[in-house]
């Protein structure tokens, strides 16, 4: 397999009340197909975060660009317009806008070594629950964080049911941020990897290992969307657009 040179947009969105279905439908089967057409993006996922771990009602979405210079060409397509908002899309943001108050997004820059969404689908990779890591380092530390959890952390995990199908580093910061994401097997998978945060060698000793740079860790559980690839295999398409009330 080819280094990973891709781009991509992280995303964590902030939901009005009930309407965290509603978003995600819009976003991966109102959104994407076109995106796909008009600026060569890929969805590569789409989650809710169980509120019992992290921040609630809210969605992770993640975007995968082709490289830095794909993602200028969509800020350029995007970045117009009286608002600094396509035009051609004004009642597509409208209506995301009765479904979410706002979020907060990253750039990521992959590990060499990470496979890109199509390679992930084509090598039958299938999941509905997942970990996702953000682990803040020291200033320059975050590239060798991530080939620690090559080869540490992924042999560490592997019996227990975890997959890590993201690895990248925080662009426009100063190599001080990491962020893992794992596909579980099940929610079994999940209890045993937690119990495993202090109960298993190889996974103790990826944690030592990782706090000699580490600054702050947090681990919060995602569960894909109903139009997230990892969970049908394949790209939204227009067969799945509906309207929304």
């Amino acid at each position: 397999m080819s280094g990973n040179e891709r781009a991509y947009i992280h995303e964590f969105i902030d939901i009005r009340g009930a309407h965290r279905a509603d978003y995600m439908q819009h976003m991966a089967a109102n959104w994407s197909p076109a995106a796909q057409k008009d600026r060569n993006q890929l969805l590569f996922g789409i989650w809710a975060v169980l509120g019992s771990t992290g921040a609630w009602p809210q969605v992770c979405n993640i975007w995968e660009e082709q490289g830095l210079d794909g993602l200028a060409r969509s800020f350029g397509r995007e970045a117009v317009g009286a608002g600094l908002q396509d035009p051609a899309l004004e009642r597509w943001w409208n209506k995301a806008a009765e479904f979410r108050r706002g979020g907060f997004d990253r750039i990521l820059l992959p590990a060499p070594w990470m496979p890109t969404i199509e390679e992930s689908l084509a090598a039958g990779v299938r999941a509905t629950v997942f970990a996702h890591e953000i682990l803040k380092c020291r200033p320059g530390t975050a590239p060798d964080l991530l080939e620690l959890a090559r080869t540490a952390a992924v042999p560490a995990y592997a019996p227990l049911g975890w997959r890590l199908v993201g690895a990248w580093t925080t662009a426009m910061r100063d190599d001080d941020e990491a962020i893992l994401l794992w596909a579980l097997d099940s929610w079994p998978a999940w209890a045993a990897g937690e119990a495993a945060q202090r109960g298993d060698s190889g996974v103790v000793t990826w944690r030592s290992q990782a706090r000699e740079t580490t600054t702050d860790w947090h681990r919060i559980v995602l569960v894909a969307g109903p139009l997230c690839p990892f969970r049908t295999g394949r790209q939204p398409n227009r067969e799945d657009q509906r309207e929304l009330d």
